[in-house]
């Protein structure tokens, strides 16, 4: 009987951070740049001598979603829609480089350009910091454009750029925090041929409806890994009844 017990208990365990995989989805339907997490179950069959008699559950969130989200424009100089299969450069809270795709930009008090998140965005040489300015503007192709306090609004100067990478032939995977980062260290090369669109923002790739359909049959399929508990404990009380001496 214990056979029956553990294999409910693994598809239990599974269905509920399947769960927590899409409520997180659904909680970031708006946010800008967000990837879907993407998920799995695996069949994992307990070996040993004699029969396979166990196949537990194994679930896990296995990458994002790659596609794109909707781009809507916003008229806001500081708004970047990454274009393509690009990624933008940031420095994450370990200090480590990753990559998202969230380009509602904003500058701290500090003069450092940043994500709508609060990650430090990467340029040729680190964090981009600016100068006092009468204007901030992003190129096409990434370059972070100034134009100082009494300057010709008309003549920006180019004081970095925004660093934006190609995440195709490297293997990269998804944080908690939303981020991307390449397995097992290291950093991307930067893409030259990168551009964005300023201006625009990219929304979130989330599809609520489908994640609201896989929500209610995951909930169906705890549902019967529930009554097989349940008609696990009824079979041994079942069979307990019978070994009872008259």
């Amino acid at each position: 009987m214990d056979r029956l017990v553990y294999t409910a208990y693994s598809g239990l365990r599974g269905r509920m951070s399947a769960q927590a995989a899409i409520a997180n989805n659904l909680a970031n339907g708006s946010t800008i740049g967000f990837r879907a997490d993407t998920f799995n179950f695996e069949q994992l069959a307990l070996k040993g001598t004699g029969f396979d008699s166990r196949a537990l559950t194994s679930e896990e969130v296995v990458d994002a979603d790659r596609k794109g989200g909707a781009v809507l424009s916003t008229g806001r100089d500081l708004d970047v829609a990454i274009d393509g299969d690009a990624w933008m450069a940031v420095q994450a809270g370990d200090g480590e480089e990753a990559y998202t795709r969230r380009g509602d930009l904003t500058i701290a008090p500090s003069g450092v350009l940043q994500t709508g998140d609060g990650f430090p965005v990467i340029g040729n040489s680190g964090p981009i910091t600016l100068p006092p300015a009468a204007k901030v503007t992003i190129g096409p192709d990434g370059s972070v454009l100034v134009v100082p306090p009494g300057g010709d609004l008309d003549k920006p100067q180019a004081i970095d750029r925004l660093k934006l990478v190609d995440p195709k032939g490297s293997t990269t995977v998804k944080g908690l925090d939303n981020l991307l980062r390449v397995k097992d260290g290291g950093t991307l090369p930067a893409n030259l041929d990168a551009t964005v669109k300023s201006g625009s923002l990219e929304q979130s790739n989330v599809n609520m409806t489908e994640m609201l359909i896989r929500m209610i049959e995951n909930q169906r399929s705890y549902e019967i890994q529930a009554k097989m508990l349940s008609s696990a404990k009824d079979m041994d009380d079942g069979g307990a009844s019978l070994m009872r001496m008259p």
